[in-house]
């Protein structure tokens, strides 16, 4: 099966600063893909080198151009507009005439249960109802690849279940999921794999069991125990 994503020796530069230092792997569809580290690793900027928002100042970086990536932030940007509207407007700046940008929105806002709040200010919602719009706008765009970046980070322990249903729901569903959290329990049940990340340097890549119960680098398995502490 041919790599939706293929990285070799990607380098990434801000100014004097190496956010990423020579990272080859490979990303294979139906993948569940999950970057784990401390703040400053460079797991942030390997999910925007993914989706194309930060070139390699170094390597190579083969994508399958006929896959539709999508990507969530941690604090989603939301327009001071409805929650339908926000929805809509990705579709539409896709190039979806904007009646029924309107329409596939609401399907988007139906498939993760805000459909009653489609009139509603978006960004008078809560937390989690935010990354759940969030969460439908790039559903919306049928992404075969969805790129997340700690979507959970920031939410109480009701909506955090929430935002991994949906992603447990989309994985099932074929799409591909690369994500970064610093809640391992979260990886243990969402993952089907793991990469390390250091200083920008990809130190571990491995399947989910291995990575928590196998022998790690020592700086992998340091990590792992300070998070588990």
């Amino acid at each position: 099966m041919t790599p939706i994503f293929k990285l070799q020796s990607v380098t990434v530069q801000f100014g004097r600063l190496q956010a990423l230092a020579g990272c080859s792997f490979q990303v294979r569809a139906g993948e569940r893909l999950a970057l784990v580290g401390a703040n400053g690793s460079g797991k942030s900027t390997l999910l925007r080198t993914l989706q194309g928002f930060v070139p390699p100042a170094s390597g190579h970086i083969q994508r399958d151009a006929s896959v539709r990536t999508a990507m969530l932030f941690q604090r989603p940007y939301l327009l001071r507009a409805s929650v339908l509207n926000n929805v809509a407007l990705g579709l539409w700046l896709n190039g979806t005439p904007w009646q029924p940008a309107k329409a596939q929105a609401l399907q988007a806002l139906e498939r993760v249960g805000l459909a009653d709040l489609a009139g509603r200010n978006a960004r008078a919602l809560s937390g989690g109802q935010q990354q759940r719009v969030a969460l439908a706008r790039a559903w919306a765009l049928r992404p075969q690849v969805l790129l997340l970046d700690e979507p959970t980070s920031s939410l109480d322990p009701t909506a955090k279940r929430e935002v991994e249903r949906l992603m447990a729901e989309f994985s099932e569903a074929g799409m591909t999921l690369i994500f970064s959290s610093h809640n391992l329990g979260q990886v243990k049940r969402l993952a089907s794999r793991v990469m390390y990340l250091e200083h920008g340097h990809l130190l571990a890549d491995l399947p989910t069991d291995a990575f928590f119960n196998g022998p790690l680098p020592l700086a992998a398995e340091t990590f792992l125990k300070g998070e588990l502490a």
